[in-house]
């Protein structure tokens, strides 16, 4: 009778055992479609290595393989139809604000330092910036007021205003 029992709990550890493995084998398969994701930046890894944590979660209460797969494969359908058409609508609709230096064109800048096409200083936002003239003839007097062209790393090329 004693061996049996022990044959039994063997048998009872090594299904805890199997489903634990299963559990940790979902959990490792999400976090490296996690971390792929953070290098590849395409949302599609991102929404598998979630699929992943529910498989996890299933194959930590017990249930076997082929319910898992069916709950991979159903969670990883419903996160892409739930992701796809947020990322559509970012398409279609790019980015209207600029940012950084690229918001500074086109805006309107005065001339604290006469601007000419080697030499120059104009006040933009309240900050001072290098400038040159965007038109290499024009020399541009302290005080105008210029538009801002373009920005060429820490160079401002301002035309004059009309």
């Amino acid at each position: 009778m004693p061996g049996s029992l022990v044959g039994k709990e063997i048998a009872v550890d090594s299904a805890a055992g199997d489903r634990m493995a299963m559990w940790l084998l979902w959990l490792v398969a999400a976090v490296v479609l996690g971390v792929a994701e953070v290098f590849t930046l395409t949302a599609a890894l991102g929404v598998l290595g979630v699929a992943a944590l529910v498989p996890a979660g299933l194959a930590a209460l017990g249930l076997p393989l082929p319910f898992q797969l069916v709950a991979f494969a159903v969670a990883a359908v419903a996160g892409v139809a739930l992701v796809r058409p947020v990322a559509l609508e970012h398409m279609r609709h790019p980015q209207l604000e600029r940012f950084g230096v690229d918001r500074l064109v086109g805006k309107r800048a005065f001339v604290v330092r006469e601007v000419s096409d080697r030499d120059g200083l104009v006040r933009i936002d309240g900050e001072d910036w290098t400038a040159r003239s965007f038109d290499e003839d024009a020399v541009i007097p302290e005080g105008a007021a210029v538009n801002v062209m373009r920005i060429s790393g820490t160079t401002a090329y301002v035309y004059p205003e009309e």
